[in-house]
């Protein structure tokens, strides 16, 4: 039988960047871009939550495959991305399985930090209904250790081994 730190550091999939998004402002449009940088310790180049250097929310990553059940549950047939404020689109791999873990994401090194949460703007967004459709699928935030470029149909791959955070 596999220990639990076996099963947490075997993760076959690997996963693929479908869509960047970007947004200069709080509540500002979200911009769609085909590549951006990521900075360690800030996040996002270009976005405004990479502005303060602070905090577990540099990096804003939801599943494509969500963004599908969120649909489902609204009685669409598709969601946009922009519309759930996310930075990142990835598809082919549970985002779950890197919370508290580091990830490879083309070039960057990050770190999943938790939860990406819903809030009342999902309801605003997506209208009555939306901040509970995205419950439980609104995706994870993470961190970046080590930067670079990232580009549609970059892979997503987990690093083993323990964080050191």
């Amino acid at each position: 039988m596999r220990s639990l730190k076996e099963l947490l550091d075997s993760l076959p999939q690997v996963g693929r960047l479908t869509w960047i998004g970007l947004s200069p402002r709080s509540r500002g449009e979200i911009r769609s871009v085909e590549e951006a940088e990521l900075a360690p310790g800030t996040g996002l180049q270009g976005d405004h939550h990479s502005a303060s250097g602070r905090g577990k929310r540099q990096v804003t990553l939801i599943q494509s495959e969500h963004l599908d059940v969120i649909a489902r549950l609204l009685g669409r047939d598709y969601c946009a991305p922009e519309l759930l404020r996310r930075n990142l689109v990835v598809t082919g791999i549970n985002l779950h399985a890197l919370k508290k873990r580091r990830f490879r994401l083309g070039e960057a090194v990050l770190e999943g930090t938790g939860d990406c949460d819903p809030c009342s703007r999902l309801e605003e967004n997506l209208g009555a209904g939306g901040f509970n459709a995205a419950r439980g699928h609104s995706g994870i935030n993470a961190v970046v250790h080590e930067g670079g470029t990232i580009r549609l149909g970059d892979e997503v791959e987990l690093l083993t081994g323990e964080v050191e955070s």
